[in-house]
């Protein structure tokens, strides 16, 4: 999940610590869908536009308005965001013309493209920079108690990651396609060549102090980060170490 949870358990004062023990990936899998190609997009084109966007305090909703931000964007006056729609609800009502813009996951934004309803214009992911946007936990009494356990869990990931990163997007879907029956071959190679260009998935699983305080930045930005958690509260490098 992503590792804000354990900051929040922690900040609450939540007794068994839930420590991060892998970092899987560094960038948010997110990305702007425009009703037309947009080649030469800028963040400054959202001003006076509606985008579908996410639920107030959910990460994707937080890293969106973390980038309007930094491009000097205000997020309350310059744009409508429309926070009314469910999640997995907002690419449907793109497509039924609600919104100028959507901000979309996989499989909807290119299940979007393929429909000739959306194109991508931005990627998230990449403008706001690299953040822990999935990551493995565990209570520190698991941890203790399955030390071993944990070991062998992240040793299975880092040879995941090692797979994907020295294989073609057609090789990867076609090993993860069963498990996405829902969408086609075609589009499953679609969607892992778009993560690999950006560099989503970490190629060492050992969780990055930088990543860690840029989340922390987002949650600030947010309002919805009460006081920044040290790195090593809530961190431990050593199973990610060993399985790479």
């Amino acid at each position: 999940m992503g590792c804000e949870s354990t900051i929040y358990a922690y900040n609450e004062g939540v007794t068994d610590t839930v420590l991060n023990f892998a970092q899987l990936t560094q960038r948010a899998g997110n990305f702007l869908i425009a009703r037309e190609a947009m080649p030469d997009f800028q963040w400054e084109d959202l001003k006076g536009q509606t985008v579908l966007g996410g639920r107030k305090g959910g990460m994707p909703e937080m890293v969106f308005e973390y980038i309007l931000k930094e491009q000097g964007i205000d997020p309350v006056n310059d744009l409508t965001i429309d926070q009314s729609i469910d999640f997995g609800s907002t690419g449907a009502a793109f497509t039924g013309g609600l919104g100028d813009f959507t901000v979309e996951f996989e499989p909807s934004a290119t299940a979007l493209e393929k429909e000739g309803v959306g194109y991508v214009v931005a990627s998230l992911g990449i403008d706001s920079g690299y953040v822990p946007y999935t990551s493995y936990c565990c209570k520190s009494s698991y941890l203790d108690a399955h030390s071993d356990v944990v070991q062998k869990f992240t040793n299975a990931l880092q040879k995941g990651v090692d797979y994907v990163l020295t294989h073609t997007p057609e090789e990867t879907a076609s090993v993860i396609a069963p498990q996405f029956s829902e969408s086609d071959l075609e589009t499953i190679t679609t969607i892992v060549n778009r993560y690999l260009i950006q560099d989503t998935w970490k190629p060492s699983l050992i969780f990055d102090p930088d990543h860690f305080s840029t989340l922390q930045d987002i949650l600030e930005s947010a309002g919805e980060l009460t006081s920044r958690v040290p790195y090593d509260a809530l961190i431990v490098t050593d199973y990610a170490d060993q399985a790479s």
